[in-house]
């Protein structure tokens, strides 16, 4: 192999880091990845671009008088002489290490993907192809109703290769596709925010999103102080996703039946089975959800309490978390599930919440006496593990809907609210559609979540700074 392993195909990379493995077992994982993206400023383009690159892991497992351990290597630009070098120092890396915690046999007899020999999948600026033309006329409808659009959408597609010494041959190509559009008046006093998740840019329509975005700037042009407090509030769905994303996080069972999280249970134990909200609450996640599609196995560049690098190839099944408002899950590696006793529940690619609602959003406004709207959450952290206490900010708008109708946008406030503790509360949830969680984009997007009433949300100050 004198050529650079840029040009090389992956699979062969792959293959070739085994060949030269003279670990005990080993694991390879190539990602091969491609983005295209637009940004825009003031009603105009600014840039666009594409890139591409690979990234490559070996995991290499040494077994000694002790046990197994485990050492990993992921390096980017690797070209064919830095390959034996990188495998060398994986296998290094696992023999200067103690045994590992989570050591397991390395996962056997997944049949191989059919298409684990392909060139890698990519994207272009051809994904755009639909989308550019319907941006440039949402930027004129925008000058012409006197606002100005700020945004930008990025399209990626990672093609993963999962080679292992124990005969495991599996590869997955997840697109992601993000969009994200501000709305500003001419004098920057008034913002709005929309977001989409989409996997090829052909269900999203940016002139939608404007048309979205003239509303809730008309909405502004009345400003409105309130004191902090507990409001009657509905969450949108991109807020919704934001809070149950950071609560999936945070469900490993190790940490619960340690004492660790909300879900454990005072006294010892976990709270498995307990009712978490009055609502029918179905918080599942599935590989094969219609536009949500995400790995269908265990791709694990590191472990940690919810995954390990010998559970890689292990298949990841369709887990319902929540079930009929009751914990019915928490997350597991096979280690886990041993030391825990419970189920195996490998990690999540996709996250959805469904309570069988069917109104809109819109619909939900027109029935709330007094209350707030949220446009979305920012800044998210957490103040207290046990209770899953989290704090942030809402940002690009709070309105105030009385006797059904959206009368005017209020000041931004800091939140302090535990997402379990809010499907304990929540009185009404939506209709389930997909969404953008915009605190988690970067990480997480594939989620599909209702908007959620919520009688008293914690409004714990005012804030002046977003």
């Amino acid at each position: 192999m004198s050529s650079s392993i840029r040009i090389t195909k992956p699979h062969e990379v792959v293959e070739r880091a085994l060949e030269l493995s003279t670990a005990d077992g080993c694991v390879v994982i190539a990602d091969e990845g491609s983005s295209a993206n637009l940004r825009w400023a003031g009603n105009a383009l600014t840039t666009n671009g594409v890139t591409r690159g690979r990234t490559l892991t070996v995991i290499a497992t040494v077994d000694g008088k002790e046990g197994t351990a485990s050492g990993v290597v992921s390096r980017s630009a690797v070209t064919a002489d830095d390959l034996e070098p990188l495998v060398r120092a994986a296998e290094a890396a696992a023999r200067g290490a103690g045994p590992a915690e989570d050591a397991q046999q390395l996962v056997t007899g997944i049949p191989a993907s059919p298409d684990f020999t392909d060139a890698p999948a990519e994207t272009s600026s051809a994904v755009f192809a639909d989308f550019a033309p319907a941006l440039g006329e949402a930027f004129a409808r925008a000058r012409e109703g006197g606002r100005e659009l700020y945004g930008f959408a990025n399209h990626e597609l990672v093609s993963t290769y999962v080679g292992t010494s124990t005969g495991l041959r599996l590869r997955h190509d997840q697109p992601n596709g993000t969009l994200e559009v501000n709305a500003k008046s001419p004098d920057r006093q008034r913002s709005a925010w929309a977001g989409r998740s989409t996997r090829d840019f052909k269900d999203v329509d940016p002139t939608v999103l404007d048309a979205e975005l003239a509303v809730r700037l008309g909405w502004a042009e009345r400003k409105i102080d309130l004191p902090a407090g507990r409001y009657e509030t509905l969450l949108p769905p991109t807020a919704v996703a934001d809070l149950l994303i950071y609560q999936m996080w945070s469900a490993a069972a190790r940490d619960a039946v340690e004492g660790r999280t909300v879900f454990s249970k005072p006294g010892g134990g976990t709270r498995l089975g307990e009712k978490l909200s009055g609502l029918p609450l179905s918080l599942r996640s599935d590989p094969n959800a219609p536009g949500l599609e995400s790995a269908p196995f265990v791709i694990a560049h590191s472990s940690g309490d919810d995954a390990s690098v010998f559970d890689n190839g292990l298949p990841v099944p369709a887990t319902e978390w929540i079930a009929d408002g009751h914990l019915n899950r928490l997350s597991t590696t096979r280690h886990t599930a041993g030391l825990t006793g419970m189920q195996l529940s490998p990690g999540f690619g996709n996250l959805i919440l469904d309570a069988g609602g069917e109104k809109s959003l819109e619909e939900m406004v027109a029935a709330t006496e007094r209350g707030l709207l949220l446009t979305c959450l920012w800044y998210i952290r957490e103040v207290d593990p046990a209770t899953l206490l989290l704090t942030g900010l809402t940002r690009d708008g709070v309105y105030l809907v009385e006797n059904g109708q959206v009368v005017g946008e209020v000041n931004n406030f800091r939140f302090n609210e535990s997402p379990v503790d809010l499907l304990s509360r929540a009185s009404e949830a939506g209709r389930t559609e997909k969404t953008l969680p915009r605190e988690w984009s970067d990480w997480f997007t594939r989620a599909a979540m209702p908007a959620l009433r919520i009688p008293d949300f914690n409004m714990s100050s005012v804030s002046k700074g977003v």
